[in-house]
């Protein structure tokens, strides 16, 4: 079974790591969050999980603002060209789905497939701001304690700076 947001927030909270949450309605694009950006400080994210011909899995978590090119995204983190993900696959890897991508979700990767990549821009706010496995909430915390999160999870995070697309 993959992790509840209930467990989420256990393991943030066995791992001293700070949280607030605010439940809203369900959100599935970034424009649908607007009202939601205003009330919470912080760097709001958007979320792609992606793969490319070779098989390799990626959890990319950027800045709600950056404008991301899908097709030349590769050349930055060193895949192939990438394509959306299954949902299937979404669920089998973050234990999500379509519509609750978020970082959190990498402590569902408990074989270590997805590699994830954070965007600069999103890394550069105090506090940041993530789904917590369903999209009818969001849950803030500072980004040196999702740089922990991450780590403790048995990921790496690999910043890169998309607006030099």
């Amino acid at each position: 079974m993959p992790a509840s947001p209930t467990d989420l927030f256990a393991f943030l909270d066995a791992h001293d790591i700070a949280h607030a949450t605010v439940e809203h309605s369900a959100t599935f694009t970034v424009e649908e969050g607007s009202d939601l950006k205003a009330s919470m400080p912080g760097g709001h994210s958007k979320n792609l999980f992606m793969k490319d011909k070779d098989g390799t899995l990626v959890l990319i978590s950027a800045w709600a603002e950056s404008k991301l090119r899908l097709n030349q995204l590769h050349k930055l983190i060193g895949t192939r060209r990438l394509s959306f993900a299954s949902a299937e696959l979404m669920s089998d890897c973050l234990g999500v789905v379509p519509g609750s991508v978020t970082a959190f979700g990498l402590m569902n990767d408990k074989q270590n497939r997805v590699q994830f990549i954070a965007d600069a821009a999103l890394m550069g706010f105090d506090t940041v701001n993530f789904h917590p496995l369903v999209n009818t909430a969001t849950t803030a915390i500072s980004q040196a304690d999702l740089r922990r999160f991450v780590e403790l999870t048995g990921h790496s995070l690999k910043e890169v700076d998309f607006s030099t697309l």
